[in-house]
């Protein structure tokens, strides 16, 4: 999101023209919904005269004294689309999801997952696939109040293993011919870093599988174009959104003004670096201005030496050595290196966000998530020298 230029950017005075009134919607929750709304009247004003005036009936459960509001089942939009535009309404919400807040510690968490929620830096570093089970003993603690729930996050990416254990991934999209199976891997791993049980950051996140590239893990750009104009069409269906793009190339316009375009529209979007350890800013969607950018790290808190850097670069997170789920079968696990796997913690830390604290506008969640990373914690001082970070409970 390359901060110090947008605190310069935000401030720039965006005119208004005359046009259509927008169209009002009830506000949403980012937890579920009953399928019900909450109505909620100005001071002063009769709710029996409201009811009466749009024919609603409501049982005495839900007619409070403490507040002047009731409660409608969401099935008749005439009746709600009315009181949206009565004038002595003051808000519609939807019927949000409650839940006992659980405060959960993972014991057998990656050590990528430790890294991103303290801030003092994880010893014991795993060093091969081999011994990959002993890597698994990190500690990650997070609220399941929250956890991503209500989010939906589009890997763009091989794509999803999606009978993989848990199976809360489904298949949303396949552009460039391909077979919708993740064949690669990938993916997978990706996804399995945003939302999985073990390996993930939000683990409750709705993970959408979006193909665009081949099972060699090769694809063109305009069907990864393809694959950020369907995420967005579907993020408009009214869900919260983050996109993961843990991929990248030489620079191109039309990727840049295309992850542009979907940030602008509303839709988180995080990219990864690049793996040439060169300037971040000579690959798209690394160099996008309005992406976050995430480079990798290792576990002893420096560059990950294939790691792109520089100022397109937003932040660090963990990206050697990171474990995570495998397509070759429903349990299978691989390790894998690079800013591919440092880009999804990102977009997990923005899922878990978003399910804490509704819906942000993406000036608000840069300036969240830039304000928690630890800086000047890399001894090697890289450029920028921030590494990911968010308190989860």
């Amino acid at each position: 999101m390359h901060f110090s230029a947008l605190y310069t950017i935000f401030f720039v005075i965006v005119s208004t023209g005359a046009g259509a009134d927008p169209v009002k919607l009830p506000k949403k929750s980012s937890t579920g919904t009953s399928g019900r709304y909450i109505v909620s009247l100005k001071p002063g004003v009769n709710r029996n005269t409201v009811k009466s005036h749009h024919g609603i009936v409501t049982t005495a459960d839900y007619d409070w004294d403490i507040i002047n509001a009731f409660v409608i089942e969401g099935n008749n939009n005439t009746v709600l689309e009315a009181l949206l535009d009565d004038p002595r309404v003051q808000t519609v919400e939807e019927d949000g999801i409650a839940r006992a807040a659980s405060v959960i510690t993972e014991s057998n968490a990656p050590w990528g997952l430790q890294r991103i929620s303290t801030d003092e830096i994880v010893t014991g570093a795993p060093t091969s696939v081999l011994i990959i089970f002993r890597a698994l003993n990190y500690m990650f603690t997070y609220n399941d109040a929250y956890a991503g729930r209500g989010v939906d996050a589009y890997v763009i990416d091989t794509g999803i293993r999606t009978t993989h254990q848990p199976a809360r991934a489904r298949w949303g999209a396949t552009f460039g011919g391909y077979a919708s199976v993740d064949g690669n891997g990938h993916g997978t791993h990706v996804a399995g870093i945003i939302g999985g049980t073990q390996f993930g950051v939000a683990k409750l996140v709705s993970l959408i599988a979006v193909k665009v590239l081949a099972d060699t893990s090769v694809g063109t750009w305009s069907d990864v174009i393809s694959g950020i104009n369907w995420a967005v069409g579907q993020a408009h269906l009214g869900r919260p959104s983050v996109i993961n793009l843990s991929l990248g190339g030489g620079a191109t316009d039309a990727v840049d003004n295309a992850v542009n375009a979907a940030v602008n529209a509303g839709v988180h979007v995080v990219v990864a670096a690049g793996n040439s350890d060169a300037d971040a800013c000579g690959f798209s969607p690394a160099r996008t201005l309005w992406a976050v950018t995430v480079g990798a790290s290792t576990i002893s808190d420096t560059r990950a030496s294939p790691s792109n850097f520089g100022s397109c670069v937003d932040f660090y997170a963990p990206g050697q050595d990171v474990i995570s789920s495998w397509s070759t079968s429903d349990t299978a696990v691989n390790s894998l290196s690079g800013t591919s796997m440092a880009t999804p913690h990102v977009t997990g830390i923005i899922a878990y966000i978003i399910s804490q604290s509704g819906s942000k506008t993406i000036a608000d969640m840069g300036a969240q998530i830039w304000g928690e990373t630890l800086k000047w914690v890399m001894p090697d001082n890289p450029s920028p020298n921030a590494l990911a970070y968010y308190y989860f409970q």
